[in-house]
């Protein structure tokens, strides 16, 4: 121990130390909170650790330290991103925008298999981004820089000007097809400019002559070959198209003529005119007045109206159902009440086979009109006209329903049709006997064939049958089916009134069935009413 015998000098020292203290505390209390801590740190309790400045027990430690927590924020953080991406995606009328599909996979998957996916996906070009950079397509991809080479010479222009028209286009035409798209801004111009140009060559060749385009008469892709079937039936496809609004624009370009606004869609229903199953193709008045229509200022025939035309799949389905039943657009409550949609198809049974509509005394006639979709029923009468189906037939209807079930911004008569004659159709002997009223004419290889693809077109189809131009016509007919009567009368005429002899025969049965029934009658009569015996000399008397 230290004595200290100076009370002045301790006095000194003491004030020292409380100057010191003060000026401590001031210097602290700008530090940070936790430099603070680190710094006024106090000893912990036993069975206490001091962990990031404060004093944990070792149970409390463990939780810290469990990988728990981690994994829970890069949880969450990971949520966050992906209702953020959700937002992104689910901006204010980008949904609506939507016009070119991929096939949905339950329509995809089910059905005819190998021959269905055919039918989905291009086997010769590519149009749009979807198929793009397919390797067996890549081939095509040389005689579209050719069409390109041919247009451009022969209108003395510069790709500059098509370049730049279609960027302005860009973010338009991305926001028409579904989902992401890989390419970048320049592939998808290039896309836009090489697809667009290739099929208006196609329309322009096919409707003024490729000749006239420049184009060797033997080209092995701008001529009227084999090859153009193949093409066709590829631009069909809902996957394989490009806004209409772009080959608008780009045949602006060519033409320089504000004025002609449905020019693209006139060419592309002359170009899809042979795909129709429609058995008589245009008139050579029509064909004259859509080829007019190309030169002129008057406006032809035009499928869209005061509509919008989507893309030639679109186009050309307007044109398939022209004059046709106005049914008001579905909204998304409707097409996804369980109550109106039928996805069973065990459950959407609209009518019977022909067959048992046979048996019932329906009869069949065909319908001379040039909507295939026009179909009647009146007083027993089915009056249906004549339908015409082709190799194409199937991947047009298929693409048609698919596109239909896809927007929901247009009517379902196509898929109520097809459902309809699914339902009318069941086996070969129905396909021979509509054959043989002159409704169907196929060009496939047996009856069993057609029944087999109509059978399979609607399978895993949402069908709305409420919601269906046929409804009233498969009420009538449903009605007469179930009354009894109508099917004795039928069964009857089968059977008895099938020729002149069977008439005679039968007029023959009920000519002696009465006289024997007549006959039998006078017998009983006798025995129950004997006649009266009169003596001899008596009168019978005179009335």
């Amino acid at each position: 121990m230290v004595a200290v015998y100076n009370k002045e000098l301790l006095s000194w020292y003491l004030i020292t130390l409380k100057l010191r203290e003060k000026l401590q505390n001031a210097e602290t209390s700008d530090q940070p909170e936790q430099q603070q801590q680190a710094r006024l740190q106090l000893p912990c309790e036993p069975l206490q650790v001091m962990v990031n400045g404060e004093c944990r027990r070792p149970e409390e430690i463990q939780i810290l330290q469990s990988p728990a927590n981690p994994q829970e924020s890069e949880w969450i953080i990971s949520i966050k991103e992906k209702l953020e991406r959700a937002s992104n995606d689910d901006v204010a009328g980008s949904w609506t925008k939507i016009s070119i599909y991929r096939i949905p996979h339950f329509l995809r998957d089910q059905g005819l298999g190998e021959e269905k996916e055919k039918a989905y996906v291009p086997q010769v070009v590519s149009i749009g981004p979807y198929h793009r950079g397919s390797h067996r397509l890549q081939s095509m991809e040389r005689h579209k820089c050719r069409a390109l080479h041919y247009m451009l010479k022969r209108k003395r222009q510069s790709i500059k000007l098509y370049l730049e028209a279609m960027q302005d286009l860009e973010d338009r035409a991305r926001a028409c097809y579904e989902g992401p798209l890989s390419l970048t801004s320049n592939e998808f111009v290039e896309m836009l400019v090489l697809d667009g140009c290739f099929i208006l060559e196609f329309f322009r060749g096919y409707t003024e002559g490729f000749e006239s385009l420049g184009y060797e008469r033997n080209d092995p892709i701008f001529a009227m070959r084999g090859m153009m079937y193949s093409i066709r039936r590829d631009m069909m496809m809902i996957e394989n198209q490009i806004p209409l609004f772009v080959l608008d624009k780009l045949i602006l370009l060519q033409l320089g003529d504000q004025n002609q606004k449905s020019v693209v869609a006139d060419l592309a229903i002359i170009f899809f005119d042979p795909l129709s199953p429609i058995d008589e193709p245009l008139t050579a008045r029509q064909m004259t007045k859509l080829k007019s229509s190309l030169h002129s200022n008057t406006m032809a025939f035009h499928p869209l109206s005061d509509q919008a035309g989507l893309h030639c799949l679109d186009v050309f389905r307007r044109s398939l159902l022209r004059k046709g039943p106005e049914a008001v657009p579905r909204h998304w409550f409707r097409k996804w009440s369980r109550r109106n949609l039928v996805a069973d198809h065990r459950r959407t049974q609209l009518i019977h086979c022909v067959t048992d509509l046979k048996e019932s005394g329906i009869k069949f006639k065909k319908r001379k009109t040039d909507r295939f979709w026009d179909i009647k029923f009146k007083n027993g009468v089915f009056h249906i006209p004549r339908l015409l189906v082709h190799d194409g037939t199937k991947s047009l209807f298929l693409n048609l329903v698919a596109f239909e079930q896809s927007h929901l911004d247009c009517t379902n008569d196509i898929t109520a049709y097809v459902v309809f004659m699914d339902n009318l159709i069941d086996s070969a002997q129905d396909v021979n006997y509509l054959h043989y009223c002159g409704i169907l004419e196929h060009w496939l290889g047996n009856d069993a064939e057609v029944a087999d693809m109509f059978n399979h077109l609607c399978r895993e189809v949402v069908f709305d049958i409420n919601d269906s131009y046929l409804a009233k016509v498969s009420e009538e007919v449903n009605r007469y089916y179930d009354h009894r009567w109508n099917a004795w009368r039928a069964s009857l005429k089968h059977k008895y009134f099938y020729n002149p002899w069977a008439v005679i025969s039968f007029l023959a049965a009920v000519f002696l069935l009465l006289l024997t029934g007549a006959q039998t009658f006078y017998s009983v009569f006798a025995y129950y009413e004997p006649p009266i015996e009169h003596k001899e000399g008596s009168f019978l008397p005179i009335f």
